[in-house]
């Protein structure tokens, strides 16, 4: 029998499997099932031994693939190889090969964990969003367009800057599969951020330090300690994520000293606590300062988000906020610090230290002067101004240098 697509549509199904082979092909024909389906087979002989391997089925697999696959097994078996080996043996690897979760799973155990201090954030968000929608498949199998879905499916429902944040993470996740040998390349290539953000420039004015201190006390349902760390991350001028971070062995009187290890840049950073900043700590006591309720480790920092777009959300239609400002961030929080430092005199290099800003310089590299009490005098400074602002009163005993 001569195969065309005419004569294999013309095979219908009987009430037992059946099999035709095709003339001038040894070995090649094609089973049809009861049920219709139609699958290419091949029957051969290797080591004495009668074998048989599939090619898939038809229409999915057409006659000229077929031809072409059959043609390949009966190279293999003139160069001595067994092709249903060769066929099993991919079979396997593929059976083996890590699905995205696999992948999730060792990014986070063998990249994320050890360089990452936000680990868990990754942790939390492929959980989330990665998993459940990619987790079955194989990474070798992921398309740009699975990535793109994905974005989009986070996009529409309106986290459009997470978005962001999701495809920076995958992209990063599938990075470090190339350099594993995981995959061939990285799906993620050519895909551009979904939403344009706006220039990290947002700066509370006087007025909106005043609002932000006060509705924090509106606010309902926002913990004490979150609350405590949003005020201290403005007065402080540290990074939300060092602030939740602080232990109570990290303070000794007047200074806090974060180790290397919990710094954004490794390097050792000691912030004078103002009498503002004391004030607001209380007193000393063990363990972590912003304990979380659920675990032995610190409040994670995306709680301080959500308290803040929490309290600057009305509760019922019609009302105001408990902070009724445009939006801000946690880190916008910082920013606000540090202008205001530098509104009223401090210098950007002075401010820098405060912030714990990495100085490349070659001079940075002999300078090891820790600039405590210009920092000191700075932070000092700052608190008084800051109660100023929010008791809205002109202290007399701020000092504003002049440039």
């Amino acid at each position: 029998m001569r195969f065309t697509d005419r004569s294999i549509d013309l095979l219908k199904p009987k009430d037992e499997r059946y099999e035709r082979w095709e003339s001038g092909r040894k070995g090649f024909g094609i089973r049809v099932s009861p049920k219709g389906r139609k699958s290419w087979i091949f029957l051969y002989r290797f080591n004495g031994k009668t074998r048989r391997m599939t090619f898939g089925t038809y229409p999915k697999v057409t006659l000229a693939e077929a031809h072409l696959k059959h043609s390949e097994a009966e190279a293999l078996l003139d160069d001595g190889i067994d092709p249903g080996q060769i066929e099993q043996e991919e079979k396997d690897r593929v059976r083996k090969a890590p699905t995205v979760e696999d992948l999730a799973g060792e990014y986070i155990k063998k990249w994320a964990k050890p360089n990452k201090r936000s680990w868990q954030e990754d942790q939390r968000m492929l959980k989330k969003d990665v998993i459940p929608t990619l987790g079955a498949k194989r990474a070798a199998d992921i398309k740009k367009r699975d990535v793109v879905l994905l974005l989009e499916d986070i996009y529409d429902r309106g986290a459009k800057v997470h978005a962001n944040r999701m495809l920076a993470l995958v992209r990063k996740m599938f990075n470090f599969a190339v350099q594993r040998d995981i995959v061939e390349f990285n799906p993620c290539l050519g895909i551009g951020k979904l939403h344009k953000e706006d220039p990290k420039d947002r700066c509370l004015s006087k007025d909106e330090i005043k609002e932000f201190w006060g509705g924090l006390d509106k606010a309902e349902g926002i913990t004490d300690p979150v609350k405590l760390a949003l005020r201290l991350v403005l007065v402080t001028a540290q990074r939300p994520g060092e602030v939740l971070g602080m232990h109570w062995s990290e303070i000794d009187g007047e200074w806090w000293t974060l180790p290397g290890d919990r710094t954004k840049n490794d390097e050792v950073q000691r912030v004078y606590l103002s009498s503002l900043a004391l004030e607001l700590l209380g007193l000393p006591g063990e363990g972590f300062v912003f304990p979380s309720p659920r675990t032995d480790w610190p409040i994670k920092i995306n709680a301080l988000a959500h308290a803040l777009k929490r309290a600057q959300t009305p509760e019922d239609k019609g009302d105001d906020p408990a902070i009724n400002t445009k939006p801000f961030t946690p880190h916008d929080l910082r920013r606000s610090a540090a202008t205001h430092i530098a509104e009223m005199g401090y210098s950007e290099f002075l401010i820098g230290k405060i912030l714990n800003h990495k100085n490349k310089s070659i001079t940075a590299v002999y300078n090891r002067h820790q600039y405590d009490n210009e920092k000191k005098q700075a932070l000092e400074a700052w608190g008084r101004k800051l109660k100023s602002i929010i008791e809205k009163k002109q202290p007399d005993n701020v000092i504003e240098l002049r440039r």
